[in-house]
C-alpha cells in the first residue's frame, strides 16, 4: 500500500517539477512555411520575446512543404516536453483534414493547443472596371451576368480560395475559379483586368487600393480591420455569419505536461499585450487574438467542421 502512495506521489509531482525546470534546452520553434511569411515574422518575434524571457534560445525552423503539412507532422511526432513548437495555420490545422485523405497526423489527438496569437482578414478587392461598388451590386451584377465571375486565388484550398467558395455559397451566385501558385501574380492579374476580384491579404491590397488600382469591398474577419477601419465586414454589407480568416497560433506535441502548456499560454499572452508587438501587427494587416488552450481548440474544431462543409460542397480536391 505504502508504494502504491510513493508511486501515486511521484506521478502527480514528476510533471510539475518538469515544468519548474523548463526549458531546460534550446526551443525549437518550427514554422510549416518559407522565411518571410506573415507566419514566419510572427514567430520570429515570439521567438525573440520567449527567449528573452527562458534565457535560452528559441530557433525558428522553417520547414516547408506540403502546404504546411510537412512542419506540422514534424512536430506531432517530436518529443512531448515543450521544446518543440508549432506555428499552426489554418490551413494544415483546419483546411487540410477535409481536402487530404491521407494526412499524416490528427491535428485534434496529435497536437496540443497552446493559443490562438493572430488573426489574418482577407479583403475583397475587385478591378475598378467591375461595376460594383458594395457587397450587394457584386451579388447582383454576378447574378445577372451570362457568364460566371471569375475570381483568382493564391491557391487551391488557400484561404483566399475557401473565402471566395464561403461567399458562393451563402450569396447562393456562380463563380469560377482561377487558382494561381502564391498570391503576388494573383493580385497582379486582378489590378491588369485579366481576372475581376480577388479575396487578397489586406497588406498585400492596402497600397493598391490607396492608389486607385484596386476596389475593396469588403472585409472577410467578424469585425472590422484596424488597418482598414472605414471598410465594412461582408458580414454587415449583407452576410450575416460571413467569416474567413487566415489565423495562426502555437501549439506542442500531444501529452506535454500541463503546467509548460499553461506556462507558455502566459507567456503568449503577455507577449501580444505588449503595444510595440500589437502595433507591428496591425501594420502587417493583423490582429492579435489570444485565448486559452481549450479555447483554442474549440476554435479549431469548429474551424474544421466549418471548412468542411465548403470544402463538400465546393467539390474542390487537393492538386
Amino acid at each position: 500500500m505504502r508504494i502504491r502512495v510513493i508511486v501515486l506521489w511521484l506521478a502527480a509531482t514528476l510533471p510539475a517539477a518538469n515544468a519548474q525546470q523548463y526549458p531546460s534546452k534550446p526551443i525549437r520553434y518550427i514554422v510549416p512555411y518559407p522565411p518571410g511569411g506573415a507566419a514566419d515574422i510572427v514567430a520570429r518575434a515570439v521567438g525573440q520575446k520567449l527567449s528573452e524571457t527562458f534565457a535560452v534560445p528559441v530557433v525558428v525552423d522553417n520547414r516547408s512543404g506540403a502546404g504546411g503539412n510537412l512542419g506540422t507532422d514534424l512536430v506531432a511526432k517530436a518529443a512531448p516536453d515543450g521544446h518543440t513548437l508549432l506555428m499552426g495555420n489554418v490551413g494544415p490545422l483546419a483546411i487540410s483534414v477535409s481536402l487530404n485523405r491521407k494526412l499524416p497526423y490528427d491535428p485534434l489527438t496529435d497536437l496540443a493547443p497552446v493559443s490562438l496569437m493572430v488573426i489574418y482578414p482577407n479583403v475583397l478587392v475587385v478591378h475598378p472596371s467591375l461595376p460594383a461598388k458594395s457587397m450587394s451590386e457584386l451579388v447582383a451584377h454576378a447574378k445577372t451576368r451570362a457568364k460566371p465571375l471569375a475570381y483568382a486565388s493564391a491557391g487551391t484550398g488557400s484561404s483566399t480560395h475557401l473565402a471566395a467558395e464561403l461567399l458562393k455559397t451563402m450569396a447562393a451566385i456562380d463563380m469560377v475559379h482561377i487558382p494561381y501558385k502564391g498570391g503576388g501574380q494573383a493580385i497582379v492579374d486582378v489590378m491588369s483586368g485579366q481576372v475581376p476580384m480577388y479575396f487578397s491579404s489586406a497588406l498585400g491590397a492596402l497600397p493598391h487600393i490607396k492608389s486607385g488600382k484596386l476596389r475593396a469591398l469588403g472585409v472577410t474577419s467578424a469585425k472590422r480591420s484596424r488597418a482598414i477601419p472605414d471598410l465594412p465586414t461582408i458580414a454587415e454589407a449583407g452576410f450575416p455569419g460571413y467569416e474567413a480568416v487566415n489565423w495562426v497560433g502555437l501549439l506542442v506535441p500531444a501529452r506535454t505536461p500541463p503546467a509548460i502548456i499553461a506556462r507558455l499560454n502566459s507567456e503568449i499572452i503577455r507577449i501580444f499585450r505588449q503595444p510595440d508587438v500589437e502595433e507591428r501587427l496591425v501594420s502587417q494587416g493583423g490582429e492579435a487574438e489570444t485565448n486559452t488552450p481549450a479555447q483554442f481548440a474549440a476554435h479549431i474544431r469548429a474551424e474544421i467542421r466549418k471548412w468542411a462543409q465548403v470544402i463538400k460542397a465546393s467539390g474542390m480536391q487537393a492538386e
